[in-house]
């Protein structure tokens, strides 16, 4: 009995700890507003203030690969806890602070300790589950990541109404999930990642040109993704009146609706090729532009962000599934590395992409931009089934690395 509920309270602490990882950018959405107001008279405030959201991002980015080295050198449990000390040390400290400079310098670090969590609890998966229970806990860390992030928005946007500062202290949730690990993890006894050093397979070579248009599409995608949390709360303050709680509530509808739908993949990849889910994808990607460029009432752009989730719910699994596909078995680990950087430098230069836009059309433009070149997304990849050879679906097996 001691032996099943220990099992249970690690299964959950890896589940919430994955969920953790969404916090980096997602909880400070609602703030940024009222950030902006607070540091007007900082030069360039409207462009440091988002670059607080996505700073994380680019420090995951550069950081993951070294983070996946210290975790097969020291163990998962001790880096796991290091960083989770970390992750609640530096994303705490937006509270406390008044510098903004000091503030981008807390985010960084917390990207450090979030490439740390990120790759420790995906790597505690690996360990403990295999076979048709793997995928069965990928799906649940799929929709403890979504849930999470609606639940983090909803908290930072009353946090928000309270304070610009308050969001920060969601990131006390670490706390909670290193207690789990220090009581309810222990060390796998597997060092398969260093046996597969030795292996013949190791011989085997990455196909380069199928893994960089994976990339290039995984860094567009969270390019075209990424506007919203970073310009969305801007546009409804501003051009819909709405509060800081309101703007939580609207991105976390976003989130809702990705869930259900990311829960339908596995159903919708035995119909349809790896392109054509990605027409799907940009499809309501872009249809949830355009229903921002078009109209700031708010109902509306709710239910524009609810379509756009049925997109947002499909990417990661897609993109992950092609990229197992074509990636041999023995090099999943640094074909996925990749794909991480890909993905998160896809966040950290969303604002440096469309900040300059927003000076040159607006708020309304830039979304109008965004819709139009995701609606032509759409387009190139019914192409590619129609004219294309088609890539099939996955195998059973198929990996989650890019939450």
């Amino acid at each position: 009995m001691l032996t099943t509920n220990k099992t249970n309270i690690r299964n959950l602490t890896i589940l919430l700890g994955s969920s953790a990882t969404v916090l980096a950018g997602a909880a400070l959405a609602p703030a940024l507003p009222e950030m902006v107001l607070a540091f007007q008279d900082v030069a360039n405030a409207d462009f440091l203030v988002r670059l607080t959201l996505t700073m994380p991002a680019l420090f995951v980015a550069l950081s993951a690969p070294f983070a996946g080295f210290l975790l097969d050198r020291w163990g998962r449990k001790p880096v796991l806890i290091g960083s989770l000390i970390l992750y609640s040390l530096a994303g705490t400290s937006g509270f406390v602070l008044d510098s903004l400079i000091a503030i981008l310098v807390g985010r960084a670090l917390l990207g450090l300790a979030v490439a740390g969590t990120m790759s420790g609890f995906t790597t505690l998966i690996f360990d403990f589950f295999s076979g048709p229970k793997l995928d069965q806990f990928l799906g649940y860390q799929a929709a403890f990541i979504g849930l999470g992030g609606m639940a983090s928005l909803l908290l930072a946007g009353f946090l928000a109404d309270i304070g610009w500062q308050y969001p920060f202290l969601v990131y006390l949730f670490g706390l909670v999930i290193l207690t789990g690990v220090i009581f309810a993890i222990d060390e796998p006894q597997a060092q398969a990642s260093a046996s597969r050093e030795d292996a013949p397979e190791t011989k085997s070579r990455l196909p380069l040109k199928p893994i960089v248009l994976i990339y290039v599409i995984a860094f567009v995608g969270m390019l075209v993704f990424f506007t919203f949390p970073v310009q969305v709360p801007f546009y409804l303050t501003t051009q819909a009146g709405a509060s800081n709680s309101q703007v939580g509530l609207a991105l976390s509808l976003q989130t809702l609706s990705s869930v259900v739908m990311a829960l339908q993949f596995r159903r919708l990849k035995t119909r349809l090729s790896f392109q054509g889910i990605f027409s799907l994808i940009f499809l309501a990607l872009g249809i949830n532009h355009v229903i921002i460029a078009l109209t700031p009432n708010y109902g509306l752009v709710a239910v524009g962000l609810l379509i756009g989730g049925l997109g947002l719910g499909l990417f990661p699994p897609n993109v992950n599934a092609w990229l197992a596909s074509v990636t041999p078995p023995a090099l999943r680990g640094r074909a996925v590395g990749g794909l991480t950087s890909a993905l998160f430098l896809g966040q950290f230069f969303t604002p440096i992409i469309t900040q300059p836009m927003v000076g040159q059309v607006g708020l309304s433009g830039t979304f109008g931009v965004v819709g139009v070149v995701s609606l032509l997304l759409s387009v190139v990849f019914v192409a590619a089934v129609v004219i294309g050879p088609s890539i099939k679906p996955a195998a059973e097996g198929s990996i989650n690395a890019g939450e």
